[in-house]
């Protein structure tokens, strides 16, 4: 069975619905392209402070990254606190943790005010050491996190084995900021409270060219065009041909989920009690929840879609086995996958681009808390020309080399790793 025969487990369970308008002759405060967790929490905060808003996405509301994520609400970026220092310097490098440190409040704040009906599950994740090797570095990032003030906990072998109803890790990193969503009715739910606080959505409008004449932007849109004074490019991993001044620059990765039938009862009580997600220390990093019906779903790099399928697939299935026994005949009853935007030093990029306008993208596969973050600061900078609202300074430009070469490297190693055997 092909992962377009199983589908994406979020589109089959959203709850939330978009009220989507056709697009038209118009001028805004703010136009917003791309419909994720950036865009709609930009739209959203700028409507709710009185700002006209055209959201603009090519697809449904969600398509992308955003609809299609594992669904970890998680404080901070992929790289440990000290290497986003040293990556950014300390005053920058500090206020964007301690901005992201904030971030699943903000989520889960929102989801509360706007009741965006998305499973939400404040009780924390794990990170999980896959070796020995592992929980040094979890060790590490312990220590990094307390020193900024995180309350982040390190769990021994044996609470991690009953946090996860598992006894194949050596210990874990416990986040209690943190949660789980259903990411794409998160993110239509944030299109549908910017739609309730006025802003229009256009849904399935892809958007062919941008120019600017004066002091506007000219958005050409299915015929209409959408003037618009400040302008905000979101589209992340999906920036689909969108001709003008500006160009994404990033290294595509795919990220693969397969979600079994729900767990029966009698089981699904000792696996995760405690509803936490989780992913592992491993080179090819993978993941695994429980969503509201108890199914488990599993995640790892790699393109299900692609060549390297089967042996994902096979990867996932034997990663199910060794980690719970008990589910390892269980039927997968979705399979889906996702693009990733990875910057060469993990780290988001703001692009201002031209005049009162940013491009944001490149969350490396970390996209709901810092998506929610930058966007809504995105929309404040724009609106009070006040890029000190940014978690980080905009820059003029940004580039990848060798995109392609590194998308098929990111690829055939996880093709490779997926392909041998499953070590303790």
């Amino acid at each position: 069975m092909t992962a377009d025969q199983t589908g994406n487990l979020w589109n089959a369970t959203c709850r939330e619905t978009v009220p989507s308008v056709p697009a038209a002759d118009r001028t805004v405060d703010l136009a917003v392209i791309g419909g994720g967790f950036t865009g709609c929490a930009a739209a959203l905060e700028a409507a709710r402070h009185g700002a006209s808003v055209s959201l603009i996405e090519a697809h449904d509301i969600g398509h992308g990254g955003s609809g299609r994520n594992v669904g970890l609400v998680n404080a901070g970026l992929w790289l440990p606190p000290d290497t986003v220092v040293a990556i950014l310097g300390p005053r920058i490098g500090e206020q964007l943790m301690t901005m992201l440190a904030e971030g699943p409040g903000k989520v889960f704040d929102i989801i509360a005010r706007e009741g965006i009906d998305c499973e939400a599950v404040r009780n924390g994740t794990l990170h999980l050491a896959h070796a020995p090797a592992g929980l040094a570095d979890l060790r590490d990032r312990h220590a990094q996190g307390r020193r900024l003030g995180a309350p982040v906990a390190l769990l021994d072998a044996d609470e991690t084995a009953r946090r996860v109803g598992s006894g194949r890790f050596h210990g874990a990193l416990f986040d209690p900021r943190a949660g789980t969503i259903q990411p794409l009715s998160y993110c239509r739910g944030l299109a549908r409270a910017a739609a309730a606080a006025g802003a229009l959505i256009h849904e399935n409008c892809p958007v062919p060219a941008i120019r600017r004449e004066g002091d506007l932007w000219h958005i050409a849109v299915h015929g209409a065009t959408i003037r618009a004074r400040r302008l905000l490019i979101a589209t992340n991993a999906y920036h689909e041909g969108i001709g003008g001044s500006f160009r994404s620059r990033f290294v595509p990765v795919n990220y693969s989920q397969f979600a079994t039938v729900p767990v029966p009862e009698a089981v699904r009580a000792r696996l995760l009690p405690g509803g936490e997600g989780c992913w592992d220390t491993a080179l090819v990093m993978s993941s695994f929840r429980m969503d509201r019906a108890g199914r488990m779903i599993v995640g790892g790099i790699g393109d299900v879609e692609g060549v390297g399928g089967p042996v994902h697939r096979g990867w996932a299935r034997r990663k199910l086995r060794r980690i719970f026994p008990e589910l390892a005949d269980l039927p997968f009853e979705h399979v889906w996958t996702g693009t990733i935007a990875m910057t060469g030093d993990h780290v988001p990029k703001i692009v201002a681009f031209g005049p009162s306008a940013y491009a944001v993208f490149g969350y490396s596969g970390r996209g709901i808390s810092p998506g929610t973050v930058f966007g809504k600061a995105a929309a404040e900078a724009l609106l009070e020309d006040r890029a000190e609202a940014l978690p980080l300074p905009p820059i003029p430009g940004h580039d990848e080399r060798f995109t392609g070469i590194r998308r098929a490297y990111y690829e055939t190693g996880a093709s490779l790793m997926h392909a041998l055997p499953l070590w303790r």
